[in-house]
């Protein structure tokens, strides 16, 4: 099978579409034939050699741990599921043409491949940080990078929950932010007193990196209101970054509810084929994205 993979960190050149064996399904897993993976920063992140605890890295390695497809292999004591149905979950090398799943749901009825393979990781994440920072019904959570993945999918779990959400994106995004319900922003020189101008600020979520913790946590008022998933100098000022996942399968079942109730759609920005997952990350770690970018095989 073709299986995009690295046998050195560094920057996207190290990526190779290579010939592999195909793996298979050991007890509890399932196997799929991928239709299409999605792209996550933690891919890039891997890639390049970043110490990322929960994702110890293996040199050669594959990439990807998002995929939906069509389950052709079913392991010893798995239960509800079967060969030929469509699934999407996190499991392990899913920029190739099989993949193992850890974890995974039958796809919501009216999602294509390419959408469904966007929802696992950022959904998971998405709920872990809106749970993380204690933000409740009535307040105001203030988004830093909003309308990526994640982003999109917090506007929405919030909107659901009765959150009002304060999100801050590039120019071009901000028609997308308030599509999603949030009372939108551009980030850069001035952005902060911006917020200020929109409302008070309960509780922040740093989804993009770009050096704005402090700014946040004024905003907020208490690190401790403040939590972050990109930037890995946020403890150094007392915030948390998360980057431990919680449940997966409940995260699944949450984004099939919330999809079936009309209440959640994250769109693909941008899919791109297996042989140039190189172009995906460079995509990735530029960020501005307008929801996913998947990998379609």
């Amino acid at each position: 099978m073709r299986k995009v993979s690295f046998a050195a960190f560094g920057g996207p050149d190290v990526l190779r579409l290579i010939d592999a064996e195909e793996p298979h399904a050991g007890p509890g897993r399932i196997r799929v034939a991928v239709r299409a993976a999605g792209v996550n920063p933690v891919d890039w992140r891997l890639r390049e050699g970043q110490k990322l605890g929960a994702h110890p890295v293996e040199l050669p390695s594959g990439v990807g741990q998002d995929a939906a497809g069509v389950v052709d292999e079913v392991g010893e004591s798995v239960a509800g599921v079967e060969v030929g149905d469509p699934v999407f979950g996190e499991g392990i090398s899913t920029y190739a043409e099989f993949a193992v799943l850890t974890a995974w749901a039958r796809m919501p009825e009216g999602l294509t491949f390419e959408e469904a393979a966007g929802y696992p990781s950022v959904m998971e994440t998405a709920l872990r940080v809106v749970r993380e920072v204690g933000v409740q019904p009535g307040q105001t959570l203030l988004v830093s990078g909003a309308s990526g993945g994640v982003g999109s999918a917090v506007l929405q779990i919030a909107r659901d929950r009765g959150i009002t959400v304060i999100g801050t994106a590039g120019a071009a995004n901000q028609d997308y932010l308030r599509g999603l319900g949030a009372l939108a922003t551009t980030y850069g020189e001035g952005w902060a007193e911006r917020v200020r101008r929109l409302g008070r600020v309960d509780a922040a979520l740093d989804l993009a990196g770009s050096g704005v913790i402090r700014e946040l946590v004024d905003l907020a008022g208490d690190p401790d209101k403040v939590v972050s998933i990109a930037d890995l100098g946020a403890p150094d000022l007392g915030v948390r970054f998360s980057g431990v996942a919680g449940s997966v399968p409940d995260a699944l079942a949450a984004t099939a509810d919330l999809i079936a109730r009309g209440r959640l759609h994250i769109p693909v920005e941008k899919a791109y084929p297996l042989d140039q997952a190189a172009a995906a990350h460079i995509d990735s770690r530029a960020g501005h994205a307008r929801g996913r970018r998947v990998i379609v095989v």
